[in-house]
């Protein structure tokens, strides 16, 4: 969807500038109407007019400019190791050696069916080389002095790397996208509204993306994509509004819980849930009765309760000393 979006925005005219930020925020244009295609779940597909504003901001510029340099020096080794290994490498055919070209210039399919990740910061090209090299004799024993050396055509690659550049002015660009009138919404009430997003679905994406967050599942019929879609959409709603009760809960009463630095009164949903996760029920059944003991349950897992609206009996289990008497009974 991001890539198809940039390919359409490549091909219109220039934006205006809507804002700029240097430090404070300014007005300085207007959005503008362009018409796009939209498909319906039905399949019809009609033309409607998205509204686009875009900002720039001088610190976000500073900031991706400084990344692209340091990520650029680092990729510069790698590289170099790749360049060493690719033209250390021959071929006996000339096909052999163009479809290595392609599987470096990764025009195959990628892994899991997904696109290959090119370059970054350099731009890396391949020439086929004819060429002959030395090779073993095929027969044995000493060769005779007029012999030539045996010799062997082939073919190698020539790697030719140029770094990218990076214009400045191409950095601290942001554009939005929305559905919205002007005349329900104006420009910087726009922008004011997307920077405010702090319990919304869309900055529970930012984590989602890392590996380590939610792993990554391959869907290819548009059905499962879209029910994959609302899934997600909706897991990060009942996030959010964990964040935003808990939130509200501790700083209306004054409370804390712990974090992952000390106590906090704005922990994240993600620190809510690492709460509980030495929390354990444990429940036995002997004969028709039940025996149930819980562990970990401190009084910050009862304040969290309080501020959904959970039960506390979800965590409740009879005592040690209950146990005990029950199981002394005949």
């Amino acid at each position: 969807m991001r890539q198809e979006l940039e390919a359409w925005g490549q091909q219109q005219s220039a934006l205006p500038l809507l804002v700029e930020k240097p430090g404070r925020t300014k007005d300085d244009g207007q959005s503008v109407l362009r018409q796009v295609e939209v498909e319906y779940s039905g399949g019809r597909v009609v033309s409607e007019a998205l509204r686009f504003v875009v900002v720039h901001a001088s610190p976000l510029a500073h900031q991706q400019t400084q990344t692209y340099t340091s990520g650029q020096a680092k990729e510069v080794e790698a590289v170099a190791d790749h360049v060493k290994r690719v033209q250390a490498q021959w071929f006996a055919c000339r096909p052999d050696a163009e479809a290595a070209v392609a599987a470096y210039e990764e025009q195959g399919l990628g892994r899991r069916g997904r696109r290959p990740h090119p370059w970054r910061y350099h731009s890396v090209r391949y020439r086929i080389v004819s060429n002959t090299r030395r090779t073993r004799r095929t027969r044995r024993g000493r060769p005779a002095k007029a012999e030539p050396p045996p010799m062997e055509s082939g073919y190698h690659l020539v790697v030719e790397v140029e770094r990218l550049a990076n214009l400045e002015e191409d950095n601290g660009w942001t554009g939005l996208a929305t559905t919205v009138s002007a005349e329900a919404c104006p420009d910087a009430e726009v922008l004011q509204a997307y920077q405010e997003q702090h319990t919304t679905v869309e900055p529970g994406f930012r984590w989602s993306k890392h590996p380590a967050a939610i792993s990554p599942v391959w869907r290819e019929k548009p059905a499962r994509i879209a029910a994959w879609a609302m899934l997600t959409v909706v897991g990060l709603l009942v996030y959010s509004i964990i964040q935003r009760q808990v939130r509200l809960y501790l700083l209306t009463h004054d409370q804390q819980v712990p974090g992952n630095k000390g106590t906090t009164a704005t922990p994240t949903a993600a620190v809510v849930l690492a709460l509980f996760a030495q929390v354990a029920l444990v429940q036995l059944w002997i004969e028709e009765h039940e025996v149930a003991q819980g562990y970990g349950v401190q009084p910050h897992h009862l304040l969290i309760c309080d501020a959904l609206g959970l039960d506390h009996s979800w965590y409740e289990a009879p005592s040690a000393h209950e146990i005990d008497q029950f199981s002394q009974t005949p």
